[in-house]
């Protein structure tokens, strides 16, 4: 079975994945005149005022802690370690590279979930890549097909991965049970999905900027310490991106292949730009300023913290110590801790644990509301299917520790890749809808105004608009 996923797998990853995400982010930074790169200056101003509450919906800064909160996952500690041990150092580049694609084609997916969003019967926003399938593509079937993809991936696949790399740092650091760590897990994670959305927001809003800055605090706080070297390790990633240390044996080719494929998929499956999961959260914000182009530019920060922060703080705590080897002598999650130890001495493996956990715990919690958000879309969201969803993902939590690394690690693989197949095909669809949105977001930057949108403008788009979504925008 592993090396039949495996198989598929690298079928996926090997050229066309890369090549597909490669492609749509260039498409989406010319379509949108580069907009996501002209106003990286204004990710504070947007920050801050999109911390301002309105009505019956969250704010656009708890939907980027939401968003943050399945992106800060074992993906950037474990995944990390898998991407270094499959593709060398060089991985690392590869993964920045994936980031900067992706940050653009957050910003469309989300400015166009932000676009399609429509009240459900408690008047709070939903969408994501389902309703912008149905309404803005007329494919309601598309979007069923896709709907299908959040249920298994956020229900079941991405929570096992959280659940192993939680159970296996317990483990490593105080020798805890893997059955134990995942059934205490579960009971925390079942006390708040129990509680719905807007409570689970105002969790996320301070746990996950505090969990994420203190990784990110002590990542730098080493890669400091220990800066003289800094400069061969980055000369390092960087001749390894491009195969240039294995040219003279002849493995160029090879090394310049696994760098690239492993970086994508670590970047993809650590920021998630691409699979349609942030949109889910951007599309139940309400923008400040009412505009879908300013909720992209909110969530655009989110692969910014995530691969250029995170992921790079694990990355040099994985290659700083010279004598932790990147094999698979270690399971991703404890070459982490072992790195961590030989750096700081051995409570590192415990902080290594902790912060694990914290990422666990805030990613599954959310995982569970975006494959909640999708059955509302399927309109299968009674009682009686909510509870089997919650009880298919604490099943899946306490089951983690048992499933095998490597095959789980190829799961995720393949179906990230079904995901970002049918995502992207969507967007690339809209993407009129995207450089409309831009230029309309463009000119009235230039004018010197607020950017509001306006449906009227545009007769098309307002056609295939939920009734209410923005016709009670406030205007002040």
């Amino acid at each position: 079975m592993p090396e039949f996923f495996s198989f598929i797998s690298e079928i996926l990853w090997g050229s066309f994945m890369v090549y597909l995400l490669a492609a749509a982010g260039i498409w989406f930074a010319v379509r949108s005149q580069f907009v996501p790169f002209r106003f990286l200056r204004d990710f504070g101003k947007s920050l801050k005022s999109s911390r301002s509450p309105q009505p019956n919906a969250i704010t656009a800064y708890q939907a980027l802690c939401l968003s943050l909160a399945t992106r800060l996952g074992s993906g950037n500690l474990a995944g990390v370690a898998f991407a270094l041990t499959s593709g060398g150092p060089g991985a690392v580049f590869w993964m920045w590279i994936a980031a900067l694609i992706g940050m653009v084609i957050s910003f469309a997916e989300c400015s166009l979930a932000q676009l399609y969003k429509e009240r459900d019967t408690e008047n709070q926003f939903r969408g994501g890549p389902a309703w912008y399938m149905a309404r803005g593509l007329g494919m309601r079937w598309m979007g069923v097909l896709f709907s299908v993809f959040p249920l298994l991936t956020y229900g079941l696949v991405f929570n096992t991965i959280q659940s192993s790399a939680v159970a296996r740092a317990m483990h490593f650091a105080w020798g805890v049970p893997g059955i134990a760590s995942g059934m205490a897990l579960a009971l925390c994670i079942l006390f708040f999905i129990v509680r719905g959305l807007k409570p689970t927001a105002r969790l996320m809003q301070w746990l996950v900027p505090v969990v994420g800055l203190a990784w990110i605090l002590v990542g730098l706080s080493l890669s400091l310490w220990h800066a003289n070297l800094l400069p061969g390790i980055f000369t390092t990633i960087i001749k390894s991106a491009f195969g240039w240390q294995e040219a003279a044996t002849g493995t160029m080719a090879y090394t310049l292949s696994q760098a690239m494929t492993s970086g994508f998929q670590r970047s993809i499956f650590a920021n998630e730009a691409g699979l349609g999961s942030s949109p889910n959260a951007a599309a139940m914000a309400a923008s400040w300023p009412p505009h879908p182009v300013a909720q992209g530019i909110v969530q655009m920060i989110g692969v910014l913290v995530d691969t250029f922060l995170v992921c790079t703080a694990s990355a040099l705590v994985l290659l700083l110590p010279s004598t932790i080897p990147l094999s698979d002598a270690f399971g991703g999650i404890q070459q982490l801790q072992q790195a961590m130890t030989s750096l700081i001495g051995g409570w590192g493996a415990g902080f290594v644990a902790c912060i694990v956990l914290f990422f666990a715990f805030t990613s599954i919690v959310t995982n569970y509301i975006y494959a909640e958000n999708n059955l509302i879309f399927l309109r299968c969201h009674s009682n009686r299917n909510l509870w089997l969803l919650r009880i298919g993902i604490l099943s899946m939590v306490v089951a983690g520790p048992i499933f095998s690394v490597p095959l789980i690690w190829h799961i995720a693989d393949v179906v990230m890749a079904l995901m970002a197949m049918i995502n992207l095909t969507a967007i690339l669809l809209l993407s009129p809808v995207v450089r409309l949105l831009a230029r309309d977001y463009l000119r009235q930057r230039k004018l010197g105004v607020m950017p509001l949108f306006d449906p009227q403008r545009y007769p098309e788009i307002k056609r295939q608009l939920a009734p209410g979504s923005w016709d009670d925008i406030p205007r002040s």
